[in-house]
This record gives structure tokens, C-alpha cells and sequence, in this order.
């Protein structure tokens, strides 16, 4: 045990740190920090050795130190030197002694930082044990252990459901009971990974300690329950209080480098089972039979994943894996429409007429640019028009419609299997009253009078001063949403200029006999190369959005965890949309719509002549563009996710063994592991969330999204498992009753996608030109009306436009191979030169609007009306699921009830005797 001197508090309170930085508080000022570092005299810890009272620290001048130990040479032992006491973490921190630098008076303050922090942490009740580096004598590894008392008088501060008895409740056998053989090919083997006893459960109170189901205390608080409540402790310790202010928390001391890391322990090597008595081998477990390829095609052992990562890692797979399985049905309807598409691609009319070199050879098309661009014959575009007829049929409409209510289906299905998980993880009643975060507490100087107990309470800032930030925050995400607008307006500048290249540098032959430019139209390649440079932006975008959100949120400084990862959720997103989607958004809708015709173009910041769309739409190009950017996406991910993190940890192995054969213990080997962060499952739901929303949002562009989206989740959902049970340290566990902000935002991509869907197929695709030409000018005005043909649509959507009429005619456009030819044909619905109406639109044209804006209306009422049934009639909670929830509740309260009156009775029993005297107290029988 090491002593300091009062010289050395007094020191350390001169010392200069950053003002208002996280974990700092007026010490004067900080009564919520009461309930959340309790005194070791209000735990019942008295007798624990080292857990004494501890307030400021002027008046107490001993400091206690963890005692080093040596290495004993037991790589996957979990426990102290003693073997009896667990590990619940490791603090990592470099010895200053050891270190070669002249901070000499910096590597001081945090040595003395640190003192005060450990010898805080052992009065708090807690027990600590030091053992040196193996390979790097510089490193310190703190092994940090919570006794019996600690982890009850915490386990009741944090209101910690925890077992009171077994669950007796009968599982109702399933209609599918008999089809099991056909699916136990899928499951988890059980022989390996046992299921998990069920229990009632209730929040644990000290003073009712015997309701409780306790068999053994080792095992009673299992691993990932004790390294929540330790990393609640340690966020919450005092460091140093310099003056009148006070500075805690682990995060401050990590992120400030006086410990390089805190983290729990994975319990083995995942490669092998831990041969170690007491020690679990789950993380084996959970890469043999999870993250392992092999076991690729097998359902996800999500109870044991909820016990050794916590309920919020749990449900996070949980919803992928069952979005992943919505998928498997989605994937199989889209590739049955394209299916359809590319069987029927030779029956498409107009695809042939564009073709034909009688008919698509001898349509002479207007130049899509000013002065550089060449006329152009249609049929150079058979090859895009051939592709289009696949994704540009009846079955887009009906994939449509079908996705409208599989994105339904999906989000009422997944409601109920969350309200399942709820129940069998035991979050239905999830304490709502949430801690506060350590940054949240450190900033609430100010004083209130709570409204609803007119008590008084502190908070970080006043009401003025809340929405004075709350108006900085929006206006900062207001502007860097308007930096991606600007990025996508390059994009377009981008299009239109390199359009005009593509256009005068690829060969001119208006006959289209070409090789190359038989498959490289100049739309084609402007619309690949945008694509590609899109995307790269996207990407650069991301990681810088990425930190400017967190800043914001910071900086708006939510209450809790919870609060905190919603407000940078929303941000996020809102970022991510923009970003992703934009250029999708410009293509679909605003592409080729506002072009004016050749005599009169509309031009684009004054300069630039708008983007024309090809004869057949823009609907080829936003599938090429979603290609793409799904696509890259995909891979990206997997680099990062993957290739990144096995490199890192590689460099880290190999820097630190040095050519060492030791024998590393096991907190010594996660050290070497990747940091995954407070924020990492964040990241994975974005990710999805995105991929949902090209999914739902653009699919009747692309049919074949969900099948590209079902491969990637698969291979997602392992890649995921392999990286957090290999590559990266083992999270803190936590606490979730469902996935958060993530549910209201993929209701609003549902309710969007409608629309969405509706206008792609009304405005993008030539789907409703071609019905109305069909049912209303196909057929001659005194024809046979009972025969239908869409024989002439490429020549009735084509108008004329006489090359007389062209502006600055001198200026010159290529009139080279013309021919006898006095007009040039483009895309739109007006009457021809010489018309009294010339170069207006005429009657086909507003037929066509009435007929897209009808088709909107009925699309979106019908699919909406379904969707609203669907919704109704699948309730949000199974039946089954609700009779069990009332019943265990109505069994936990009887069972207390009952403990509670034998209590009474004994009580009474005690005191009064058998014949009614008085008895001595001590002689009453205890409560089993």
C-alpha cells in the first residue's frame, strides 16, 4: 500500500486542465452524483477490506494502489492470482517510469491522476490487481474485480432484472412440429450449445435478497451483468478534484491517455476451448458455431449471443437476421420479374422498331448540345433499348405493387418477433428511468425546480440556453446537408459537361455500324463514369459527415446513452439520405423532365443545356446508377470491415511478440484486439438502414436489388460475427428493448417507397406512354378496335423538329451526312413544324399526364389501403406472447406476495414463540 502526502493533493489541485472538459463538475455542485458513486458504508461494504468511506479528497491524504502480482503463467485464466476471484476488466495503462520521454511533469500529473483514481475505486469497494506486461515491461494491465456486496448494491441502483425463481410456464407445441426434421439441418446443434434455462425474473432489492434464485453466488451475477455494473462504477469514480471542481470517469482518462484502454474479457481463445477450471469457452462456441463459413447456412444462436454480448448486440442480429430471411421471399418474386423481363425481350415492339434499320436506322435524331453535338440515328441505341425492355415491363408494375406490401409485412412481422424477444430476453418492463451520461452529468451546474416533485435539480444549461443550441445545431445540419446539395450539383455539372465530350470524341457514324459505339453510347458513358466519381464522393462524404455529426451531437449534449445514440441516429441519416440517394432522386425525377425541345432549350445555371434522357427513359440509367452504388457499397464495407481490422491486428501481433515465444495471458491478448467502440453497432444499423432504403425506395428500377441485398446480408451477418469474435475486443454489455430510432425511420422509408415506386414507374419509366398509345391511338380511327398493336409507338413519341428553325444556325451544327434530310426527330409530345400549333404540346401528351397522375393516385390508395389492413389486422404482440407476459407476471407478484407474508409470519413467529411469549429474535428461523 502506497502513501501520498497532503503536498501532493494540494500539487495536483494547482494544476491547469482544460476547462469545461468531459467529467469535469463543480464539486460544490454535484449532489447527482451521489446515487451513482455511493460511499462503501452505504453498501453494507464496511467490512469489505479496502471499501472505506471516501468523499473530497483534501481530507484523506492515503492513497491505496493495487498490488502487482506476476504473470502465473495460465493464458486463458479469467481470474486473479488467487483463481478465485473474476476478472470483470482490465485497465491498461503505460508505466511513466519506463517511459523515454522529457514530459517529465506531464507523465507525473497522470501517474498522480491515476493514484487517485485506483485508490478511489478500491475505497468504492472494488479489488484490484496489477501484473506487467510479459512481451512490453512498459505496459501495466489493472485487473479490476467486484465483490459480492458491490455487485448487489449496484445490481440495485441499476435496477438489474435478475432471477427469482424457475420459469414453469409450458411451451405450446407449434403446427410446424411435425416438419422439424426438415429443418433441423439449419438449427444450432443443442448438444453444443444448450438452451438457456428460462426464469422469472424481477429488479433486485438487497432487503429481499432470499426471493431471489441464488445457488451460487460465483455464478449468480453471470459475466456480462458483471462487467456492466463495474464499467457503471468506473465511469462514475473521481479522479481529481482540483479546487472546486471535480473530474471522473474512465472515458475522460482514456481518451485523455493516462490508461490506454478499458475493456472486458473475452472468456477464451476462439480457436479453441479454455482448458482452464471455472472458465467458459463461449466465445469458441459462438465462432464454431456462428461466425465460422461453414456454418454459414445454419440460424443464428441468438440466446447465446444475447448472454455473452448483451440484449443490444443481440437484437441487432436479431432484426438482420430476420430482415435477412423477408428478404429470401422479396429476392425470389424480383428475380421471377426479370425473369419475365428477359424472356419476353424479344417480344418487346418498340425495342424492335428502335432496331430495325428501316424504321430506327432512318429516324435522324436531333443533337442533345449545343454547336459540338452531332445528329444522331436512333438505332445506336438498340443495345441500351434491348436492355431496357427487361427491367421496363409488366412485371416491374407488379414488383411494384408487391414490394409496397412485403415492406408492410416485414415491419408488422418483425414488431411481433421483437415483442417475443422481449419477453424470452426479459426487457418487457426495461426500466425506462435511463442513468445519466457521465458527460450529461458533468455539465449541470445549473438549478431547477422540478416541475412534478418541486424539488430542486440540476441541469447542464438553462431553457434560453437550450434552444440557442438546439437552433446552432439545426443550423449546422441545415448547412452541411446543403454541402451535399452542392457536391450533387457538381455531379451534375459533371454530366453535362463531360456529355458534350463523350458526344464529340466518340465516332460519328450515324449509321451506328460501329463496334464501339454500338455498345458506348455517349448517355452510356457519361452515365458510368457520373456513377462511378458519385460514388467515390459518397464514400469521401461519409467520413467526413460521419465526424460532424458526432461533433453536433456532442455539442447538443443529450441526457443518456439512449438519447445520445438517437439524436446522432436522426443525424446520420439525414446525412446518409442526401448523400446516398440524391443522385438517385435527380435521375428519377428531374433528369430529361424540364428540357425544353431543340428550338428552345432550357439551360442549367444559365450555361449548361439541360440532360436529355435516352428515346426509351432514364429508367436504364437509374439501374445502372443503383448497380453501382450497391455495389460498391457492398464491397467497401466488406474491405473495411474485413481486410481492415485482420491488418491492424496483425501489425499489432507482430510489433508486439517481436520474435517472443511467451506465453501471453488472456488480458494481454485482447489488449492486441481492435477497439470497437460505444458507437460500432451504429455504424452496422446505418449500414443496413441504407441498404434498406435502396431496397424499397428505387426497386421497381431494379428488380434485382433484394436478391443483391439477401447475398450481401448473408455474407454480412457472418462477416459481423467473425470480426466481433476475432478481431475486436469484447463491448461492454447492454441493455435493449428493440432497435431504437431505427424502427420510425425504416416506417418512414415504407411510407416513402410508395410514392416513390409510383412516380419511377409513372414519370421515370415509358411504362404509361406505351399503355395509353396501346388502349388509345394503336388502333386507326375506322380500324378494327377489337386489334390492339403498338406497332408505330418509337415513330408516335418521336416529334418533329425542322432544322431550319435551329438558333444561330452559322454557328453550325454537323449538318455532314445528312442527306436530303430537313428534320431531325426528339423525344416529346408536340405538334410538328407547320402546324398552327407548331412545336406545342398536343393532345397525346396531356392524355399521358392524366393517365400518370391517375396512375399515382390509384398505385398509392391501393397499396396504402393494404398496407393500413395489414397493419390492423396483425397486431403488434402475438396472443400467445401476451398470455405469457400476463402470466409470468402475475406468478412473479404472487411469489413475492407469498415470500413477503412467510416472511411476516416467521417474523411474528420469532417474536411471539409457539405459546404466544416473547422469544429472543436472533432464534427465528431464516428465510429460505
Amino acid at each position: 500500500m502506497q502513501m501520498m502526502t497532503r503536498d501532493v493533493l494540494l500539487e495536483m489541485e494547482e494544476e491547469d486542465d482544460e476547462d469545461g472538459e468531459i467529467g469535469d463538475v463543480p464539486a460544490s455542485k454535484r449532489p447527482f452524483l451521489a446515487p451513482h458513486t455511493p460511499h462503501a458504508s452505504s453498501l453494507g461494504m464496511e467490512n469489505i477490506e479496502g471499501a472505506t468511506t471516501f468523499g473530497a479528497l483534501e481530507n484523506q491524504p492515503d492513497f491505496q494502489t493495487p498490488e502487482f502480482e506476476e504473470f502465473n503463467g495460465k493464458p486463458d485464466s479469467l481470474f486473479f492470482n488467487d483463481g478465485q476471484r473474476r476478472i470483470d476488466f482490465v485497465l491498461v495503462y503505460e508505466d511513466e517510469s519506463k517511459k523515454e520521454t522529457n514530459k517529465k511533469g506531464t507523465n507525473e500529473k497522470q501517474r498522480k491522476k491515476r493514484q487517485v483514481y485506483e485508490s478511489n475505486l478500491i475505497r468504492g469497494g472494488l479489488q484490484l490487481e496489477a501484473t506487467r506486461s510479459v512481451v512490453d515491461d512498459k505496459l501495466v494491465f489493472v485487473k479490476v474485480h467486484a465483490p459480492w456486496d458491490v455487485l448487489c448494491a449496484y445490481a440495485e441502483i441499476m435496477h438489474i432484472k435478475l432471477p427469482l425463481r424457475p420459469n414453469d410456464l409450458k411451451t405450446r407445441s407449434s403446427a410446424f412440429t411435425n416438419f422439424n426434421w426438415f429443418t433441423k439441418v439449419l438449427q444450432v446443434n443443442e448438444d453444443i450449445i444448450k438452451p438457456e434455462q428460462e426464469f422469472f425474473t424481477a429488479p433486485f432489492e438487497k432487503s429481499r435478497m432470499n426471493d431471489f434464485y441464488i445457488q451460487d453466488k460465483d455464478v449468480f451475477f453471470n459475466p456480462a451483468t458483471r462487467s456492466r455494473i463495474v464499467y457503471f462504477i468506473l465511469s462514475r469514480i473521481e479522479y481529481q478534484v482540483s479546487g472546486n471542481v471535480s473530474k471522473f470517469g474512465i472515458n475522460k482518462l482514456v481518451n485523455s491517455g493516462i490508461y490506454k484502454a478499458a475493456f472486458p474479457l473475452h472468456d477464451c481463445n476462439f480457436s479453441c476451448p479454455s482448458e482452464e477450471n471455472g472458465c467458459p469457452s463461449e466465445r469458441f462456441l459462438l465462432y464454431k458455431e456462428w461466425a465460422h463459413p461453414r456454418s454459414i447456412y445454419k440460424k443464428q444462436p441468438l440466446d447465446l449471443i444475447r448472454k455473452y454480448y448483451g440484449e443490444k448486440i443481440g437484437i441487432y442480429f436479431a432484426w438482420l437476421g430476420y430482415y435477412t430471411k423477408m428478404l429470401l421471399l422479396a429476392a425470389v418474386v424480383g428475380v421471377a420479374c426479370f425473369l419475365y423481363g428477359l424472356i419476353n425481350q424479344n417480344n418487346c415492339t418498340w425495342s424492335k422498331e428502335v432496331c430495325n434499320p428501316d424504321i430506327g436506322g432512318k429516324i435522324i435524331m436531333c443533337p442533345q448540345c449545343d454547336r459540338l453535338c452531332p445528329f444522331w440515328k436512333l438505332n445506336i441505341t438498340c443495345e441500351s433499348s434491348k436492355k431496357l425492355c427487361i427491367f421496363d415491363s409488366f412485371g416491374t408494375l407488379v414488383f411494384a405493387v408487391f414490394m409496397g406490401v412485403w415492406v408492410t409485412l416485414f415491419l408488422e412481422f418483425w414488431k411481433r418477433r421483437q415483442a417475443e424477444l422481449e419477453y424470452e430476453w426479459d426487457t418487457v418492463e426495461l426500466q425506462q428511468e435511463e442513468q445519466p451520461r457521465p458527460e450529461y452529468e458533468a455539465k449541470c451546474t445549473h438549478v431547477v425546480i422540478n416541475e412534478i416533485t418541486q424539488e430542486e435539480e440540476r441541469i447542464p444549461f438553462s431553457t434560453w440556453g437550450k434552444c440557442i443550441r438546439i437552433t446552432l445545431c439545426a443550423s449546422a445540419v441545415f448547412f452541411w446537408i446543403l454541402l451535399i446539395i452542392a457536391s450533387v450539383i457538381g455531379i451534375i455539372v459533371y454530366r453535362l459537361s463531360v456529355f458534350i465530350v463523350f458526344s464529340t470524341k466518340l465516332p460519328k457514324n450515324l449509321n451506328g455500324t460501329d463496334p464501339i459505339q454500338k455498345y458506348l453510347t455517349p448517355q452510356t458513358a457519361t452515365t458510368i463514369t457520373a456513377s462511378i466519381i458519385s460514388f467515390i464522393i459518397i464514400m469521401i462524404l461519409n467520413i467526413i459527415y460521419e465526424k460532424v455529426a458526432i461533433l453536433i451531437t456532442n455539442f447538443e449534449l443529450p441526457r443518456t446513452q439512449t438519447d445520445y445514440e438517437n439524436s446522432l441516429t436522426m443525424k446520420m441519416f439525414l446525412f446518409q439520405f442526401v448523400n446516398y440517394y440524391s443522385s438517385c432522386f435527380y435521375i428519377a425525377f428531374f433528369k430529361g423532365k424540364f428540357v425544353g425541345y431543340p428550338g428552345e432549350p432550357v439551360y442549367w445555371l444559365g450555361k449548361y443545356r439541360n440532360e436529355e434522357c435516352d428515346p426509351g427513359g432514364c429508367l436504364l440509367e437509374l439501374t445502372t446508377q443503383l448497380t453501382i452504388i450497391m455495389g460498391g457499397k457492398a464491397i467497401w464495407n466488406n474491405i473495411q470491415e474485413v481486410l481492415l481490422p485482420w491488418i491492424k491486428n496483425l501489425i499489432g501481433r507482430c510489433n508486439s511478440v517481436s520474435g517472443s515465444e511467451k506465453v501471453t495471458p488472456r488480458w494481454e491478448q485482447d489488449y492486441h484486439l481492435q477497439l470497437m467502440g460505444r458507437l460500432g453497432l451504429f455504424y452496422e444499423y446505418l449500414e443496413m438502414i441504407i441498404q434498406f432504403g435502396f431496397v424499397t425506395l428505387f426497386v421497381a428500377s431494379f428488380p434485382l436489388a433484394p436478391l443483391l441485398a439477401l447475398i450481401n446480408n448473408i455474407l454480412e451477418i457472418r462477416v459481423d460475427a467473425w470480426k466481433m469474435t476475432t478481431q475486436y475486443r469484447r463491448m461492454v454489455p447492454e441493455k435493449a428493448q428493440d432497435i431504437g430510432a431505427w424502427q420510425p425511420i425504416m416506417q418512414g422509408i415504407a411510407i416513402m417507397a410508395v410514392v416513390t415506386n409510383a412516380m419511377i414507374i409513372a414519370f421515370t419509366s415509358d411504362m404509361i406512354p406505351r399503355l395509353v398509345y396501346y388502349w388509345s391511338f394503336s388502333v386507326p380511327p375506322y380500324g378494327d378496335h377489337s386489334h390492339y398493336t403498338m406497332e408505330g409507338y418509337i415513330n408516335n413519341t418521336l416529334s418533329y423538329f425542322n432544322i431550319a428553325d435551329f438558333k444561330n444556325k452559322s454557328d453550325g451544327n454537323p449538318y455532314i451526312g445528312l442527306g436530303n434530310h430537313t428534320t431531325c426527330r426528339y423525344r416529346d409530345f408536340r405538334y410538328p413544324p407547320g402546324h398552327p400549333q407548331e412545336y406545342k404540346h398536343n393532345i397525346y401528351y396531356w392524355h399521358v399526364i392524366a393517365a400518370k397522375l391517375a396512375f399515382i393516385i390509384v398505385m398509392e390508395h391501393l397499396i396504402y389501403s393494404v398496407k393500413f389492413f395489414i397493419s390492423y389486422a396483425i397486431p403488434d404482440v402475438s396472443k400467445s406472447t401476451k398470455s405469457k407476459i400476463e402470466r409470468e407476471k402475475y406468478l412473479t407478484q404472487k411469489f413475492l406476495r407469498e415470500n413477503h407474508l412467510n416472511d411476516i409470519t416467521k417474523n411474528l413467529g420469532g417474536i411471539f414463540g409457539k405459546g404466544g411469549e416473547v422469544t429472543d429474535n436472533n432464534t427465528r428461523p431464516k428465510s429460505e
